[in-house]
């Protein structure tokens, strides 16, 4: 895969699922920015980036780079995210987060204190089923929403290892800490804050640590009610989405194809890249009528992040957004351990 000229020079401290799969190829593929450093302690991922970015400089602490990047990409676990970012602020060195911003409302706080230039890394704002829902919905063809509903479910019935199992609130893990961040920033880009937020949040796999199976209700000041559902114990997964209008509602099944795509090695500019099924249409009448869907388009982020540093435009992420979905995370967690609904000031 060929880097641009002369580009950015993007540091992304860690290597794993995040930082190799997303960060990488996606940063590569964005004019004006270019994969200069990666850190990591594994030898077997250190060697894989030489591979495939040639002349990468592979570090062992993001005190190494200091001097020799003009931004850096947060991809190691959550628990480092504010840690990271906050060394980042002080050399005054631009930051993309990994979702979610931090483990905790607080961590988020002091990284949005320190001033620095920081943006999150909410990829599925571009995932092309979402971009077709916040499409219809603007258009009007469905009228009034009145309930949004949408599952990131998946069936996994052993329990792995990693942070990503944890119950250690320091670590992140669990479900809603880790799809929460996309389910509740979508639900709010599209509708707006909430004004009262319901939430279960359950273990259910024998032996599980984390939650796994997670359900928040979402009441917009406009009158909708998004539906968020999200775990590893759905054997008959729903719709990925489905909405319901006054005059029509839409649904569209899977997940959106590009995290696959990356794994598999495909590039954003590659044929058939975010390209997917169509969703199901339903008008007042009754007709029901195939919905194209757009093509997913994580590749904007990164092209976003090059116009914020090169021409001075506003981060494609604003953090603002992705503190208030960490405050959301910390209500539902209130509202799941006293049974109740909380009111969610903004």
């Amino acid at each position: 895969m060929s880097q641009p000229e002369r580009g950015l020079r993007a540091g992304i401290a860690g290597f794993g699922l995040a930082g190799e799969v997303f960060h990488a190829p996606l940063i590569a593929a964005a004019p004006g920015l270019e994969v200069s450093a990666v850190v990591t302690g594994d030898p077997e991922r250190g060697e894989r980036a030489r591979a495939r970015y040639p002349g990468v400089v592979v570090a062992e602490s993001v005190g190494e780079l200091w001097g020799a990047i003009d931004l850096l990409v947060i991809a190691a676990p959550n628990r480092f995210h504010a840690e990271l970012a906050l060394e980042a602020i002080e050399h005054e060195v631009p930051v993309v987060i990994d979702k979610p911003i931090a483990p905790s409302v607080a961590e988020a706080e002091r990284i949005l204190a320190a001033g620095g230039r920081v943006t999150v890394f909410q990829n599925r704002r571009w995932d092309g089923d979402f971009l077709t829902v916040e499409r219809t919905i603007g258009d009007g063809s469905i009228g009034d929403v009145f309930r949004f509903e949408s599952r990131f479910e998946r069936f996994r019935p052993e329990v792995g290892g990693g942070w990503r199992e944890s119950a250690d609130p320091v670590e992140g893990g669990g479900q809603l800490a880790d799809l929460g961040p996309h389910l509740i920033d979508q639900a709010i880009q599209l509708f707006g804050p909430p004004e009262t937020i319901y939430a279960e949040v359950d273990r259910r796999r024998p032996g599980v640590e984390a939650d796994d199976d997670v359900f928040i209700a979402l009441e917009h000041s406009g009158g909708a009610v998004s539906h968020l559902h999200m775990g590893k114990v759905a054997p008959l997964a729903g719709p990925r989405f489905r909405v319901s209008g006054t005059s029509g509602g839409l649904a569209i099944d899977g997940l959106d194809p590009q995290e696959g795509q990356l794994k598999a090695g495909l590039a954003p500019d590659d044929a058939g890249f975010g390209e997917r099924p169509d969703g199901r249409l339903v008008a007042a009448d009754g007709r029901t009528e195939d919905l194209p869907v757009i093509p997913g388009a994580y590749a904007r982020f990164y092209a976003g992040v090059a116009e914020w540093l090169l021409e001075g435009s506003e981060p494609p992420v604003d953090p603002a957004d992705s503190l208030r979905v960490m405050r959301v995370i910390e209500a539902a967690r209130l509202s799941a351990s006293d049974h109740r609904t909380v009111h969610f000031e903004t």
